[in-house]
Protein backbone atom coordinates (compact mmCIF):
# COMPACT_ATOMS: atom_id res chain seq x y z
CA UNK A 1 0.00 0.00 0.00
CA UNK A 2 2.54 2.24 0.91
CA UNK A 3 4.49 1.35 -2.21
CA UNK A 4 1.65 2.37 -4.52
CA UNK A 5 1.09 5.45 -2.60
CA UNK A 6 4.50 6.57 -3.10
CA UNK A 7 4.05 5.98 -6.74
CA UNK A 8 1.08 8.11 -7.48
CA UNK A 9 2.93 10.41 -5.61
CA UNK A 10 5.86 10.35 -7.60
CA UNK A 11 3.58 10.71 -11.17
CA UNK A 12 2.03 13.76 -9.45
CA UNK A 13 5.05 15.29 -9.03
CA UNK A 14 6.35 14.60 -12.05
CA UNK A 15 3.22 16.22 -14.14
CA UNK A 16 3.47 19.27 -11.94
CA UNK A 17 7.55 19.13 -13.01
CA UNK A 18 6.28 19.23 -16.49
CA UNK A 19 2.93 21.94 -16.48
CA UNK A 20 5.58 24.34 -14.50
CA UNK A 21 8.72 23.84 -16.80
CA UNK A 22 6.16 24.32 -20.30
CA UNK A 23 4.97 27.40 -18.80
CA UNK A 24 6.00 31.07 -20.00
CA UNK A 25 8.62 32.46 -17.73
CA UNK A 26 7.18 35.60 -16.01
CA UNK A 27 7.61 39.10 -18.28
CA UNK A 28 10.35 41.19 -16.68
CA UNK A 29 9.78 44.76 -15.82
CA UNK A 30 11.79 46.27 -19.11
CA UNK A 31 10.30 43.20 -20.95
CA UNK A 32 6.57 44.27 -19.93
CA UNK A 33 7.52 48.44 -21.25
CA UNK A 34 8.66 47.32 -24.98
CA UNK A 35 5.44 45.11 -25.08
CA UNK A 36 3.28 48.05 -23.92
CA UNK A 37 5.23 50.62 -26.07
CA UNK A 38 4.83 48.41 -29.47
CA UNK A 39 1.27 47.81 -28.72
CA UNK A 40 0.40 51.31 -28.21
CA UNK A 41 2.57 52.76 -30.99
CA UNK A 42 2.72 50.67 -33.48
CA UNK A 43 -1.25 51.49 -34.84
CA UNK A 44 0.34 55.37 -35.28
CA UNK A 45 3.26 53.96 -37.61
CA UNK A 46 2.57 53.23 -41.61
CA UNK A 47 4.31 51.44 -44.01
CA UNK A 48 4.57 53.96 -47.50
CA UNK A 49 5.25 52.56 -51.01
CA UNK A 50 6.81 54.84 -53.44
CA UNK A 51 5.90 54.37 -56.90
CA UNK A 52 6.80 56.10 -60.61
CA UNK A 53 4.54 56.03 -63.51
CA UNK A 54 6.13 55.00 -66.91
CA UNK A 55 4.67 54.99 -70.59
CA UNK A 56 5.25 52.51 -72.81
CA UNK A 57 6.62 54.37 -75.82
CA UNK A 58 5.71 51.20 -78.52
CA UNK A 59 1.87 50.17 -76.15
CA UNK A 60 1.10 53.59 -74.76
CA UNK A 61 0.33 51.60 -72.06
CA UNK A 62 1.06 52.70 -68.47
CA UNK A 63 3.29 51.05 -66.33
CA UNK A 64 3.57 51.83 -62.22
CA UNK A 65 7.21 51.26 -60.92
CA UNK A 66 7.96 50.69 -57.71
CA UNK A 67 10.56 52.59 -56.86
CA UNK A 68 10.85 52.23 -53.22
CA UNK A 69 9.22 51.66 -49.41
CA UNK A 70 9.65 53.54 -46.26
CA UNK A 71 7.77 54.61 -42.96
CA UNK A 72 6.13 57.07 -41.45
CA UNK A 73 3.32 58.22 -38.52
CA UNK A 74 0.01 59.19 -38.15
CA UNK A 75 0.18 62.80 -36.78
CA UNK A 76 -3.06 64.46 -36.46
CA UNK A 77 -6.67 62.88 -36.67
CA UNK A 78 -6.80 65.23 -40.14
CA UNK A 79 -5.00 61.78 -41.98
CA UNK A 80 -1.41 64.02 -41.73
CA UNK A 81 1.60 61.83 -42.03
CA UNK A 82 4.93 62.33 -41.16
CA UNK A 83 8.02 60.67 -43.43
CA UNK A 84 10.98 61.41 -44.77
CA UNK A 85 11.65 63.72 -47.78
CA UNK A 86 13.49 60.84 -49.56
CA UNK A 87 11.24 58.11 -48.62
CA UNK A 88 9.08 60.25 -51.39
CA UNK A 89 11.43 61.84 -53.84
CA UNK A 90 10.53 61.92 -57.02
CA UNK A 91 7.44 60.03 -56.31
CA UNK A 92 4.35 59.87 -58.95
CA UNK A 93 2.24 57.53 -56.79
CA UNK A 94 2.42 57.47 -53.25
CA UNK A 95 0.70 54.84 -50.75
CA UNK A 96 0.07 54.47 -47.28
CA UNK A 97 -0.72 51.62 -45.74
CA UNK A 98 -2.03 51.76 -42.15
CA UNK A 99 -2.25 49.07 -39.10
CA UNK A 100 -5.77 48.02 -40.11
CA UNK A 101 -3.54 46.40 -43.06
CA UNK A 102 -5.72 49.14 -45.88
CA UNK A 103 -4.12 51.15 -48.74
CA UNK A 104 -4.89 54.57 -48.49
CA UNK A 105 -3.91 56.63 -51.64
CA UNK A 106 -2.04 59.86 -50.41
CA UNK A 107 -0.98 63.34 -52.13
CA UNK A 108 1.68 65.59 -50.71
CA UNK A 109 0.96 68.49 -48.49
CA UNK A 110 3.86 69.98 -48.30
CA UNK A 111 8.21 68.98 -47.94
CA UNK A 112 11.37 70.23 -46.76
CA UNK A 113 14.30 68.64 -48.68
CA UNK A 114 17.21 70.84 -46.61
CA UNK A 115 15.06 68.93 -43.37
CA UNK A 116 14.46 65.67 -45.20
CA UNK A 117 10.91 66.03 -43.94
CA UNK A 118 7.62 65.37 -45.82
CA UNK A 119 3.97 65.64 -44.70
CA UNK A 120 1.70 63.71 -46.65
CA UNK A 121 -2.36 63.64 -46.25
CA UNK A 122 -5.01 60.70 -46.54
CA UNK A 123 -8.56 60.42 -46.22
CA UNK A 124 -9.14 57.21 -43.96
CA UNK A 125 -11.68 56.88 -41.13
CA UNK A 126 -10.64 58.75 -37.99
CA UNK A 127 -11.39 55.78 -36.02
CA UNK A 128 -8.14 53.99 -37.68
CA UNK A 129 -5.76 57.40 -37.26
CA UNK A 130 -3.77 56.85 -33.98
CA UNK A 131 -1.65 60.32 -34.05
CA UNK A 132 1.57 59.54 -32.07
CA UNK A 133 2.45 61.25 -29.11
CA UNK A 134 5.26 63.86 -29.09
CA UNK A 135 7.58 64.50 -26.73
CA UNK A 136 11.09 66.51 -26.14
CA UNK A 137 14.66 65.85 -27.65
CA UNK A 138 15.80 69.20 -25.75
CA UNK A 139 16.69 67.48 -22.62
CA UNK A 140 18.06 64.07 -24.34
CA UNK A 141 21.06 62.09 -22.21
CA UNK A 142 23.36 60.07 -23.40
CA UNK A 143 22.35 56.32 -22.51
CA UNK A 144 19.01 56.60 -21.97
CA UNK A 145 16.97 54.17 -23.76
CA UNK A 146 15.80 54.40 -27.37
CA UNK A 147 13.24 52.55 -29.17
CA UNK A 148 12.73 52.14 -33.27
CA UNK A 149 9.48 50.88 -34.82
CA UNK A 150 9.25 50.91 -38.47
CA UNK A 151 8.96 48.51 -41.71
CA UNK A 152 13.11 47.52 -42.49
CA UNK A 153 13.00 45.89 -45.70
CA UNK A 154 9.43 45.71 -46.16
CA UNK A 155 8.92 43.86 -43.05
CA UNK A 156 5.95 45.11 -41.59
CA UNK A 157 5.62 46.62 -37.92
CA UNK A 158 9.31 45.63 -36.65
CA UNK A 159 10.30 46.81 -33.08
CA UNK A 160 14.48 47.31 -32.36
CA UNK A 161 15.75 49.12 -28.78
CA UNK A 162 18.90 50.59 -28.15
CA UNK A 163 20.20 53.48 -26.35
CA UNK A 164 21.02 57.19 -27.36
CA UNK A 165 24.90 56.96 -28.42
CA UNK A 166 25.33 60.46 -29.06
CA UNK A 167 23.86 64.14 -29.38
CA UNK A 168 24.35 67.22 -31.34
CA UNK A 169 25.51 65.44 -34.50
CA UNK A 170 25.57 66.46 -38.38
CA UNK A 171 24.23 64.83 -41.20
CA UNK A 172 23.56 66.13 -45.07
CA UNK A 173 20.55 66.20 -46.66
CA UNK A 174 19.48 65.19 -50.09
CA UNK A 175 19.12 68.75 -50.70
CA UNK A 176 22.85 69.21 -49.35
CA UNK A 177 22.34 71.36 -47.14
CA UNK A 178 23.17 70.34 -42.95
CA UNK A 179 20.37 68.42 -40.36
CA UNK A 180 21.96 69.90 -37.02
CA UNK A 181 21.49 68.64 -33.74
CA UNK A 182 20.75 65.01 -34.71
CA UNK A 183 20.41 62.09 -32.65
CA UNK A 184 22.70 58.65 -32.82
CA UNK A 185 21.41 55.88 -31.90
CA UNK A 186 22.57 52.13 -31.83
CA UNK A 187 18.30 51.03 -32.39
CA UNK A 188 18.80 49.20 -35.53
CA UNK A 189 17.73 51.31 -38.23
CA UNK A 190 17.67 49.58 -42.12
CA UNK A 191 16.47 50.48 -44.85
CA UNK A 192 13.03 51.15 -44.95
CA UNK A 193 12.97 52.07 -41.57
CA UNK A 194 13.34 55.54 -42.82
CA UNK A 195 10.35 57.81 -42.03
CA UNK A 196 9.56 55.73 -38.56
CA UNK A 197 9.11 57.15 -35.03
CA UNK A 198 12.30 56.87 -32.52
CA UNK A 199 10.70 56.75 -29.35
CA UNK A 200 12.00 57.13 -25.53
CA UNK A 201 11.19 54.43 -22.73
CA UNK A 202 7.61 56.39 -22.14
CA UNK A 203 6.46 55.59 -25.48
CA UNK A 204 6.88 59.39 -26.66
CA UNK A 205 8.37 60.56 -30.11
CA UNK A 206 12.13 61.98 -29.81
CA UNK A 207 12.99 61.81 -33.50
CA UNK A 208 12.21 60.29 -36.62
CA UNK A 209 14.51 57.38 -38.43
CA UNK A 210 16.32 58.91 -41.48
CA UNK A 211 19.63 57.07 -42.11
CA UNK A 212 22.28 54.91 -41.61
CA UNK A 213 26.46 54.98 -41.98
CA UNK A 214 27.98 51.58 -42.72
CA UNK A 215 30.50 51.27 -45.28
CA UNK A 216 28.32 48.20 -46.40
CA UNK A 217 25.05 49.71 -46.64
CA UNK A 218 23.67 47.70 -44.10
CA UNK A 219 23.01 48.07 -40.28
CA UNK A 220 26.17 48.59 -38.69
CA UNK A 221 25.37 50.18 -34.71
CA UNK A 222 25.23 54.07 -36.35
CA UNK A 223 21.56 55.25 -36.72
CA UNK A 224 20.75 58.99 -36.92
CA UNK A 225 16.89 60.64 -36.20
CA UNK A 226 16.21 64.27 -36.50
CA UNK A 227 14.83 65.36 -33.04
CA UNK A 228 11.10 66.03 -32.68
CA UNK A 229 12.19 69.64 -31.53
CA UNK A 230 12.46 70.60 -34.85
CA UNK A 231 9.94 67.99 -36.04
CA UNK A 232 7.39 70.00 -34.16
CA UNK A 233 8.36 73.34 -35.24
CA UNK A 234 8.79 72.47 -38.85
CA UNK A 235 5.77 70.35 -39.49
CA UNK A 236 3.12 73.31 -38.76
CA UNK A 237 4.65 75.36 -41.09
CA UNK A 238 4.61 72.40 -43.87
CA UNK A 239 0.88 71.77 -43.41
CA UNK A 240 0.16 75.57 -43.16
CA UNK A 241 2.40 76.40 -46.76
CA UNK A 242 3.77 73.62 -47.82
CA UNK A 243 7.23 75.18 -46.94
CA UNK A 244 8.95 75.99 -44.70
CA UNK A 245 8.74 80.20 -44.24
CA UNK A 246 12.80 81.66 -43.78
CA UNK A 247 13.95 84.59 -43.17
CA UNK A 248 16.87 86.48 -45.02
CA UNK A 249 18.78 89.37 -46.28
CA UNK A 250 17.22 89.40 -49.60
CA UNK A 251 20.38 88.88 -51.31
CA UNK A 252 21.74 86.25 -54.06
CA UNK A 253 25.77 84.89 -52.43
CA UNK A 254 28.35 84.26 -55.13
CA UNK A 255 28.50 80.34 -55.28
CA UNK A 256 31.14 78.83 -53.15
CA UNK A 257 32.98 76.91 -55.40
CA UNK A 258 33.59 80.00 -57.45
CA UNK A 259 34.17 81.85 -54.11
CA UNK A 260 36.99 79.22 -53.11
CA UNK A 261 38.70 79.56 -56.54
CA UNK A 262 39.26 82.97 -56.28
CA UNK A 263 40.39 82.51 -52.38
CA UNK A 264 38.44 84.51 -50.22
CA UNK A 265 37.11 83.87 -46.95
CA UNK A 266 33.23 84.50 -46.30
CA UNK A 267 29.96 84.86 -47.71
CA UNK A 268 29.95 87.17 -51.04
CA UNK A 269 27.25 88.86 -52.05
CA UNK A 270 26.62 89.06 -55.86
CA UNK A 271 23.33 90.84 -56.10
CA UNK A 272 20.99 92.69 -54.17
CA UNK A 273 17.50 92.68 -54.29
CA UNK A 274 15.94 96.67 -54.45
CA UNK A 275 14.01 97.01 -51.52
CA UNK A 276 15.05 93.99 -49.77
CA UNK A 277 16.18 94.15 -46.45
CA UNK A 278 20.17 94.25 -47.66
CA UNK A 279 19.34 97.10 -49.77
CA UNK A 280 18.06 99.59 -46.97
CA UNK A 281 21.00 98.53 -44.73
CA UNK A 282 23.13 99.92 -47.54
CA UNK A 283 24.82 96.47 -48.74
CA UNK A 284 26.67 96.41 -52.15
CA UNK A 285 26.46 93.51 -54.84
CA UNK A 286 28.71 92.68 -57.41
CA UNK A 287 29.00 95.29 -60.11
CA UNK A 288 31.39 96.33 -62.92
CA UNK A 289 33.25 99.96 -62.94
CA UNK A 290 33.04 102.16 -65.99
CA UNK A 291 36.15 100.10 -67.16
CA UNK A 292 34.04 96.94 -66.82
CA UNK A 293 35.97 95.73 -64.24
CA UNK A 294 34.41 93.36 -61.88
CA UNK A 295 34.03 94.75 -58.44
CA UNK A 296 33.21 92.46 -55.63
CA UNK A 297 30.36 92.94 -53.46
CA UNK A 298 30.83 93.29 -49.66
CA UNK A 299 31.67 89.96 -48.10
CA UNK A 300 29.92 88.91 -45.23
CA UNK A 301 32.23 87.48 -42.97
CA UNK A 302 30.10 87.38 -39.51
CA UNK A 303 26.61 87.96 -38.30
CA UNK A 304 25.86 88.62 -34.46
CA UNK A 305 29.39 87.33 -34.03
CA UNK A 306 29.35 84.19 -35.29
CA UNK A 307 31.93 83.76 -37.99
CA UNK A 308 30.91 83.86 -41.72
CA UNK A 309 33.41 81.09 -43.63
CA UNK A 310 31.04 80.35 -46.16
CA UNK A 311 27.41 80.87 -48.05
CA UNK A 312 26.44 77.33 -45.64
CA UNK A 313 27.75 79.55 -42.49
CA UNK A 314 25.43 82.35 -43.14
CA UNK A 315 22.15 80.22 -44.06
CA UNK A 316 22.67 78.12 -41.91
CA UNK A 317 22.77 80.75 -38.96
CA UNK A 318 19.78 82.22 -40.00
CA UNK A 319 17.29 79.23 -40.98
CA UNK A 320 18.37 77.87 -36.49
CA UNK A 321 17.56 80.67 -34.93
CA UNK A 322 16.18 83.50 -36.68
CA UNK A 323 12.50 84.55 -38.05
CA UNK A 324 11.40 87.80 -40.05
CA UNK A 325 11.74 90.89 -38.23
CA UNK A 326 14.51 90.14 -36.26
CA UNK A 327 17.40 92.24 -36.02
CA UNK A 328 20.78 91.05 -37.04
CA UNK A 329 24.15 92.52 -36.82
CA UNK A 330 26.24 92.00 -40.26
CA UNK A 331 30.03 92.28 -40.41
CA UNK A 332 31.11 92.78 -44.20
CA UNK A 333 34.30 93.33 -46.11
CA UNK A 334 34.41 96.26 -48.64
CA UNK A 335 37.28 97.75 -49.80
CA UNK A 336 40.06 95.92 -47.56
CA UNK A 337 38.00 97.32 -45.01
CA UNK A 338 36.04 95.99 -42.33
CA UNK A 339 32.55 97.65 -41.53
CA UNK A 340 29.34 96.82 -39.97
CA UNK A 341 25.64 97.42 -40.21
CA UNK A 342 22.26 96.17 -38.94
CA UNK A 343 19.84 94.53 -40.53
CA UNK A 344 16.14 93.75 -40.30
CA UNK A 345 15.65 90.09 -41.44
CA UNK A 346 12.62 89.73 -44.17
CA UNK A 347 10.60 86.58 -45.38
CA UNK A 348 12.22 84.92 -48.37
CA UNK A 349 10.18 83.04 -51.12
Amino acid sequence: MKQKYTGVMFLMLLQFVFVVSNSPAALQAQEERMIQIFQDVSPSVVFIKNSSVQWDLFSMDIHEIPQGAGSGFVWDNQGHIITNFHVIYQADRIDVILSDQKSYPAKVVGYSPDHDLAVLKIKAPVEVLKPIQPGGSKGLLVGQQAVSIGNPFGLDYSLTTGVVSALGRTIRSLSGRKIYDVIQTDAAINPGNSGGPLLNSSGELIGISTAIFSPSGAYAGVGFAIPVDAIKKIVPQLIQYGHVKKAGLGVVLLPDNIRRRIRIQGAVILEVQRGSSAFKAGLNPTRRNFRGEIILGDVIVSIDGSAVKSNEDLVDYLDRNKTKGDKVDVRFIRGGKEYGTTVILQELN
